[in-house]
């Protein structure tokens, strides 16, 4: 509901009345007001005061309305502080809940927004720079390699709740000089990260199968490649892991959502577009990819990739920890 307060002209009428003592509500009905504003001016007015302390009582007591802008602790901003400096969000320092904070989780983004305490909303992960909706890639096309991802949804009818399958993509490094190949678990969302050096067919397929060979046969039902070049060599890895393989829509790379995200957050994190890839040292390519899969995510019940990652696996089926890279 709409409240306009009482104009000086309204509070001169009343002010009139009063002194002639015309009844409140005959007044309100002048006026098109309700009669509990009348009397609560006569009431203030009968105390013997002017409508000039009763407009300056009036403006004292306003400037207190509103709702007062919320405070953090030290501890609380000494938290938030690290957490998104490791990366967080302000969603998943609220949705995770390790610690009470004095806020919600859209008052915290207003906060990042304002640069209240010091916040930066540069500091956060994608610093508001999404494509928009029905956004779509017009950068350089090649010819569909290999089976339609639309014949996934046939072979795997409980793709979208099934662990097991993967989406792939390269990342390259300054002037198309080296790359990674990047691999994201659907399930889990874990993010797997192997030092290809360059991006070509036999390197791919070389780094490719030695990762495969750590972990049982069918450990992985399907990998979702995009239509890059460096993918022609889909079928020596299709046939010798017994593995399902598709291929996006040439300019779809929606179509692999979750790699192509996960990918933009690795180039935050330190695989820049201004960085060599031929000589990235292994160690580099490992700390990103322990640091990636051990922040908890919204998506995931604020969860952890590794943790969900590890919910679906046993023990025997799972490989020594520093091999998986996690």
């Amino acid at each position: 509901m709409t409240y306009t307060h009482l104009t000086t002209n309204e509070l001169t009428i009343i002010a009139h009345s009063f002194v002639q003592k015309l009844k409140a509500y005959r007044v309100a009905q002048m006026i098109n007001r309700c009669a509990e504003t009348v009397y609560r001016v006569y009431r203030y007015l009968e105390t013997g005061a002017s409508i000039a302390d009763y407009q300056d009582h009036y403006m004292r007591n306003k400037q207190r309305c509103g709702r007062k802008r919320t405070q953090l602790s030290l501890a609380e901003l000494t938290y938030i502080n690290d957490k998104i400096a490791q990366g967080w969000t302000p969603d998943t320092i609220i949705g995770r809940a390790e610690r009470p904070i004095s806020c919600n989780r859209r008052t915290l983004y207003r906060m990042f927004e304002r640069g209240q305490f010091g916040f930066d909303v540069r500091s956060l992960p994608m610093r508001g720079k999404r494509h928009p909706n029905g956004y779509v890639e017009r950068r350089g096309k090649a010819g569909q390699l290999g089976r339609s991802i639309h014949e996934r949804a046939k072979d795997f009818p409980h793709y979208a709740t099934e662990f097991g399958h993967l989406e792939a993509d390269t990342v390259q490094g300054k002037k198309h000089q080296g790359a990674v190949m990047t691999l994201t678990e659907r399930q889990s969302k874990v993010e797997i990260v192997l030092n290809v050096h360059e991006k070509t067919a036999d390197a791919i397929n070389q780094h490719l199968s030695q990762w495969l060979r750590k972990f049982p046969r069918h450990f992985f039902k399907s990998i979702t490649f995009d239509n890059g070049k460096e993918f022609a060599g889909w079928r020596e890895i299709a046939n010798q892991f017994d593995l399902h393989t598709y291929f996006a829509e040439v300019g779809a790379p929606n179509q692999r959502g979750l790699n192509e995200n996960n990918n933009g957050l690795l180039r935050r994190d330190g695989l820049t577009k201004q960085l060599d890839f031929r000589n990235l040292p292994d160690e580099l390519v490992t700390q990103l990819m322990s640091k990636r899969n051990n922040l908890p995510r919204k998506s995931l019940g604020y969860r952890t990739p590794y943790e969900v990652f590890m919910s679906y696996v046993t023990d025997e089926q799972l490989p020594r920890p520093f091999d998986l890279g996690l």
